[in-house]
């Protein structure tokens, strides 16, 4: 029984991986290196390998099964970065995490806070001891009407915290949750577009809703409305997104993940040359903060992140039923 772990962190993950192991006596190897054709072999010998969100598409799982791996354990809640007909191609399965809500739900409610009060602004003339008032005024959430699209563990958590600010929540789901509702008006896209001053997301990706925030949903929105993105990336269109910042349409925006972030966030680019152009203009704006992937970052989840690896593991190896498994 044993798992490979790519890009473990040892300033955090791999303490948490040694006691684990030691718990569940399931040998582990790692690597603080993401997956790449010149360590692909250090996963020989190996039943499962385990990375956070980079490059699994059909090429690299295939290379990984020809190396004798047959268990993918996604050290992340989305598993969007997975060729999953590959996968199922190739009998490989292929496990996800879950962590306390509240560490993302709580993000989220600090990144609409700060981009209604101007933080971004108010930070960068404070550093240049610029403590006028000029250009600072905000808004206060409670009086905000906040559209919430994704009402599962984490969405459903905001709205719990939303409803304790005061604030109107209208909510947008294709599945209804009945507890949800006791604390949330249900509406269409449509009208949450149209009525929410606040839009926050947290839904998984699909082919239907990827882009969901493009062109058309941002026209139908209201005037000066702050958008809030702790989900995924591609459920927002950048270059749509920045065409409406620069029309004024979008009041300000707090971005913890991008569409195209893989190479980018979890890795140090001091000094090089990022060619993103999205992100670089989206770091123009004064009222824009982008985060690197980094809401769901505390004690908690990590040790929940590596355990789940262990415990879907033990399960496939074990012929049980895994804590988490994707659907292929």
């Amino acid at each position: 029984m044993s798992i490979f772990f790519y890009a473990l962190r040892d300033f955090d993950e791999l303490p948490c991986a040694e006691r684990v192991s030691r718990e569940m006596n399931v040998r582990f190897g790692w690597s603080g290196a993401y997956p790449e054709p010149a360590n692909y072999d250090l996963a020989r010998g190996f039943e499962g390998i385990s990375c956070t969100p980079c490059d699994m598409s059909a090429p690299v799982l295939e290379a990984f099964h020809d190396l004798g791996v047959n268990y993918i354990l996604c050290r992340s809640i989305g598993y969007d970065h997975v060729d999953r007909e590959a996968a199922k191609r190739l009998g490989m399965r292929v496990g996800y995490v879950s962590y306390p809500p509240s560490g993302v739900a709580n993000y989220a409610i600090m990144l609409m806070m700060m981009a209604l009060r101007k933080w971004p602004v108010i930070q960068k003339k404070a550093e240049a001891q610029n403590y006028t008032l000029n250009g600072k005024l905000g808004l206060d959430l409670s009086m905000r009407t906040v559209g919430v699209i994704g009402t599962g563990k984490i969405g459903a958590t905001v709205i719990r915290a939303l409803h304790g600010f005061g604030c109107r929540i209208l909510a947008y789901d294709p599945y209804p949750n009945p507890t949800v509702a006791e604390l949330a008006e249900y509406v269409s896209l449509d009208r949450l577009y149209a009525e929410a001053e606040v839009i926050t997301l947290h839904a998984n990706v699909t082919e239907e809703n990827y882009h969901l925030l493009d062109d058309k949903a941002f026209a139908a929105m209201r005037q000066n409305v702050v958008i809030v993105n702790t989900s995924r990336g591609k459920l927002i269109d950048h270059t749509a997104l920045i065409r409406a910042l620069e029309s004024g349409k979008v009041w300000g925006a707090g971005l913890d993940v991008l569409e195209n972030e893989n190479g980018l966030y979890y890795y140090d680019r001091t000094g090089d040359d990022i060619a993103n152009p999205e992100m670089a203009l989206l770091r123009s704006f004064p009222d824009v903060i982008l985060s690197p992937h980094t809401a769901f970052y505390t004690t908690d989840a990590v040790e929940d992140m590596v355990r789940g690896c262990f415990a879907n593991y033990a399960a496939f190896a074990g012929g049980t039923e895994p804590p988490h498994e994707v659907q292929l």
